[in-house]
């Protein structure tokens, strides 16, 4: 920390606010039916979630390596969603808008890096679909348990320095104005807006992390998915390549669902993400808010339920699971 404060200059004085105060949606008619809403898209996305996580543990024909990124991905829709959606809650519907300055730090890092993780994981699924297409036959050759792992806990690595990094910056930031959040959460563009010494190092790593996390990992899934149609109209047995698409299926419904909402509100709604304007739009921030809000929570929620409904193995682990479930609490009630 002492690193990034030295950033500052002995001409500055130094101002850390003991805590910061949220200000997002406030003033919203019935806004309550909203936070009911969210809460139940909360509860249903831990359990979807966990149920995934425990149908992969429990049978041994999910743990394989295909499967590590979609354990990967549960996990971190799962804490992704704990670590935003309660203190949402919390902060609003309880009006405890005041957070220290460490928490609000420490809040910010954990959304950001569960929310930068999601792309991530779509890359390794990516990754996977790719190789199991292009060269199946040495797919489970390259494609180990060694390799995958790898490769996950690489990404994990990856985001976690990058948000340490635009979090650390924030800590040679001074606020001697305003301590007042324009988010709904401990956002990054509204911190260092608000910040009265030079913010040029966070508004540049403002602008990077978007580039890094969303829109190159989409570059890398749609050019991994433009040579898996060009292997795929090479080949001659209409069969073979409908069957390839259906293990497409489920990871391409995983893409839409996190990737167009977000394109839809950088090319629509200007300043939803506090970093990136491309198109004026006449938005009240309060609607906003509200459509960043449910872009950051309904994928955790569809990500389990798609996935399980388009992929053959899960649905038949569930239903196995489910018989010897129902056939165990038979013979104890005989």
């Amino acid at each position: 920390m002492d690193l990034f404060n030295s950033a500052l200059g002995k001409n500055i004085t130094f101002v850390r606010p003991d805590y910061f105060i949220i200000s997002g949606l406030t003033g919203i008619p019935h806004v309550n039916y909203y936070y009911a809403f969210l809460f139940a898209i909360y509860v249903v996305s831990v359990v979807g979630n966990v149920c995934v996580m425990v149908v992969i543990i429990l049978d041994h024909r999910l743990r394989t390596p295909k499967y590590v990124a979609v354990f990967s991905l549960a996990i971190n829709d799962l804490c992704g969603n704990c670590a935003l959606v309660p203190k949402i809650l919390d902060t609003f519907l309880f009006n405890h808008n005041r957070i220290s300055y460490n928490e609000c730090l420490a809040y910010m890092f954990f959304c950001f890096v569960f929310l930068a993780m999601q792309s991530l994981n779509l890359v390794a699924m990516s990754i996977d679909r790719l190789i199991a297409i292009a060269d199946p036959l040495h797919y489970h050759v390259r494609v180990t348990f060694k390799f995958m792992f790898s490769l996950v806990a690489s990404f994990w690595l990856y985001i976690v320095l990058m948000v340490m990094v635009a979090t650390g910056l924030l800590t040679r930031l001074s606020f001697c104005e305003s301590i007042v959040i324009k988010s709904y959460f401990c956002d990054h563009g509204p911190i260092y807006r608000i910040a009265c010494n030079d913010v040029l190092p966070s508004r540049v790593m403002g602008g990077l992390c978007p580039v890094l996390s969303l829109w190159i990992p989409l570059i890398f899934i749609l050019a991994s998915y433009g040579y898996i149609s060009y292997t795929l109209s090479k080949m001659s047995v209409a069969q073979e390549r409908i069957k390839a698409m259906k293990t497409c299926s489920g990871h391409l419904s995983l893409v839409a669902i996190n990737y167009i909402p977000i394109i839809f509100i950088y090319l629509f709604a200007t300043n939803i993400h506090p970093n990136v304007r491309i198109i004026t739009v006449s938005v009240h921030p309060n609607g906003r808010m509200i459509n960043s809000t449910l872009t950051h929570s309904i994928p955790s929620l569809l990500n389990p339920i798609i996935y399980c409904l388009k992929t053959e193995e899960v649905l038949t682990v569930i239903k196995c699971l489910y018989k010897r479930f129902t056939s165990n609490q038979k013979r104890i009630q005989m």
